[in-house]
């Protein structure tokens, strides 16, 4: 598969893989598992998107924010891989966190965003286990973090 073909196929811009800005790196390889620290949702103008589902933003605004974590994994992953997404064998897991009040029930429907996109890009290297967790904070209050591992072939 092509994937520089996949992107034009899917009109999707990736952002550019931010480095971190904290005690810990971006991505790890270890033997065969790449591993990709927690991406936060940032729109396509590198603006944060910041809220609480359940009481400043509805289940698709989640979603979407969802949908732009994973934009900044394939990113990651590009430049783990020195831009070869053909070294990727499988997505094995996305864990999602996201900020929400305590009765919002829906965090499943969010990470779908993320899992959506992952799965139609990658195809069925793409079909990956999961968690989506509740929080009631993020990281400058963003509303919603994915991290995820990949196999490498």
């Amino acid at each position: 598969m092509n994937f520089e073909d996949k992107i034009n196929e899917l009109k999707i811009k990736l952002p550019e893989a931010a480095d971190p800005v904290g005690s810990y790196v971006a991505t790890k390889i270890s033997d065969k598992m790449l591993f990709i620290s927690g991406q936060i949702s940032i729109n396509e103008k590198g603006e944060l998107i910041k809220g609480k589902l359940g009481k400043d933003l509805d289940t698709e605004a989640g979603y979407n924010a969802a949908r732009r974590c994973a934009l900044s994994i394939i990113a990651q992953v590009k430049k783990a891989c020195n831009d070869d997404l053909s070294k990727v064998k499988s997505c094995i897991k996305l864990t999602g966190f996201v900020n929400s009040t305590d009765d919002y029930i829906e965090q499943p429907k969010v990470i779908n965003g993320a899992s959506d996109l992952i799965a139609t890009f990658f195809g069925n290297s793409g079909t990956h286990t999961r968690a989506a967790i509740s929080t009631n904070s993020l990281p400058l209050g963003v509303a919603v973090e994915v991290d995820a591992i990949f196999e490498l072939i």
